[in-house]
């Protein structure tokens, strides 16, 4: 907890102790403990602790109640308050100076949309239980929406391919990460060590590439990846083309056979408040995917639904949406 607390609670989020910050996640979750727990605790910081439900409504008369200096959410939850027409004149917390977001990759779309609403950043980080919080991120100042930014100060990252070789530059890889946070390994499960552990180095699951400038760009997990045409496909990146349509609140993208058995994408969509599905809409949003990330990424399939299956941290049960 030291580690992280150092490594990304004061070197890359900078809290101080007057800092007030609040966390959506529980302190039982990785994230939310370092968020709500040690971080503070750290440097003599301010942690509010709430016990129900975070919903966008109760999220944002926290926020108006207690005015934390630093805002700690997921990007469901993110997406849910900008897309509730009852909380557009909310006016949360005044003394925001940071968020962070954590669980999934961010949509640009909803980063771009909190920060001309509030004027605030969103620090979109990827972390996980194995190295116990965020160890790859965007930083104050230095924010690049639909990344996730750059190594945080501690940590070293690779992607590697399926025989652990690391990829050029531009190509995808699996997202592996050496730092001083990394557990021991799993208890009593010696397969699962294995598999994830190589040395000092810990295997994360994720897809990524890096770009031209360096930053790391999301692709999707690795058992929710596939290819269509001989062609890798981003979940997030045909979702994240979904939730840029007006109309589209949230969306998970996953593969499904057609009548010649070969996967294609398939789009489960909730609509913004309001909005109703069309035959018309249904098209739409097809060629609103294909004129943004690409003419054979765009979803075969539309599904409307009113919620997404999801963990209690706030991540898409893909593999539910599958079955």
């Amino acid at each position: 907890m030291a580690q992280t607390a150092v490594c990304y609670g004061q070197n890359v989020l900078g809290i101080r102790e007057e800092d007030v910050i609040f966390s959506a996640a529980k302190l039982f979750f990785a994230y939310g403990l370092g968020n709500g727990m040690s971080f503070p605790l750290s440097v003599g910081a301010t942690s509010v602790l709430f016990e129900a439900r975070p919903t966008p409504q109760a999220v944002m008369d926290l926020l108006s109640e207690h005015q934390p200096t630093i805002y700690c959410g997921v990007p469901t939850l993110y997406g849910a308050i900008l897309g509730d027409k009852s909380l557009e004149k909310h006016p949360g917390s005044g003394k925001l100076r940071s968020c962070i977001s954590a669980g999934e990759a961010l949509p640009k779309e909803i980063g771009e949309k909190w920060q001309t609403r509030f004027g605030v950043d969103i620090l979109d980080g990827v972390g996980s239980t194995e190295l116990l919080h965020i160890f790859l991120s965007n930083s104050p100042g230095k924010v690049v929406y639909g990344t996730s930014g750059s190594a945080v100060p501690g940590y070293q990252m690779k992607l590697v391919d399926d025989t652990g070789v690391e990829v050029a530059q531009g190509e995808i890889g699996e997202l592996i990460v050496d730092g001083p946070s990394t557990t021991i390994g799993y208890w009593n499960q010696r397969e699962k060590n294995r598999a994830t552990f190589a040395g000092s180095w810990a295997y994360t699951g994720d897809k990524y590439y890096q770009d031209e400038n360096g930053f790391y760009c999301y692709c999707g997990r690795s058992d929710d990846m596939f290819k269509v045409s001989g062609i890798w496909v981003s979940p997030f990146e045909v979702e994240s083309a979904l939730i840029s349509h007006p109309k589209v609140l949230e969306a998970a993208v996953v593969p499904a056979e057609d009548n010649d058995e070969l996967l294609k994408p398939k789009a489960f969509v909730i609509l913004n408040e309001g909005e109703s599905e069309s035959p018309e809409l249904y098209e739409e949003l097809k060629e609103h995917v294909k004129s943004a990330v690409g003419a054979w990424k765009y979803p075969r399939w539309i599904e409307f639904v009113t919620e997404l299956p999801k963990t209690a941290t706030g991540k898409i049960q893909r593999f539910k949406l599958r079955d």
